[in-house]
């Protein structure tokens, strides 16, 4: 009887691949050319954003991958454990959790909109990076052409490996700053 409620509490193999293409995208993102040549702010916020940009990476390309719808549903829930793990560690109280994840969610599928649409027009993506990616903090222009080159070198990378390598545990995002 204990193992078998023991199997009800254990991730399943496809929550294993999500979770394993989650952290590979946090790894890209914590990246340190980001935040010491590229200038996105080296906070919460700037970590966060990062994130998201990866997290839109990889989800657009699940999107339109037949399939592996699952993995698109299963990588977004690892990310908001992921979320509501982090502002528990932060000390917010479980009757502020569910506020501050909803928030969260909030620019999760505004950032997906929002990159999505300004993908074909670089002048609209250096503003959606402006606004979201760096926020309060202004950045150069020079910062703004490195970002859309990486978003434009890991999209094109990304679209042209097979996704079966994901779920085999291999993930290749370009290397940050060349």
């Amino acid at each position: 009887m204990l193992a078998q409620l023991a199997r009800f509490f254990q991730p399943s193999q496809d929550q294993l691949t999500a979770q394993h293409m989650y952290v590979t995208l946090v790894e890209q993102a914590r990246e340190p050319w980001f935040y010491a040549e590229a200038g996105v702010p080296d906070t919460l916020d700037g970590r966060f954003e990062l994130i998201l940009l990866h997290m839109f990476l990889l989800l657009r390309r699940l999107e339109r991958e037949p399939g592996v719808e699952t993995y698109y549903t299963l990588l977004s829930e690892a990310f908001f454990q992921d979320m509501d793990r982090s502002v528990r560690e932060l000390g917010v109280s479980d009757t502020g959790v569910g506020h501050r994840v909803k928030k969260m969610a909030g620019a999760f599928y505004g950032r997906l909109q929002a990159y999505e649409e300004a993908l074909q027009d670089d002048a609209a993506l250096k503003e959606a990076l402006q606004r979201n990616l760096y926020g309060t903090a202004e950045a150069t222009q020079k910062n703004l052409q490195q970002m859309t080159a990486y978003l434009h070198a890991a999209k094109e990378k990304l679209e042209a490996q097979p996704v079966a390598e994901w779920l085999a545990g291999q993930i290749d995002f370009p290397q940050a700053g060349l």
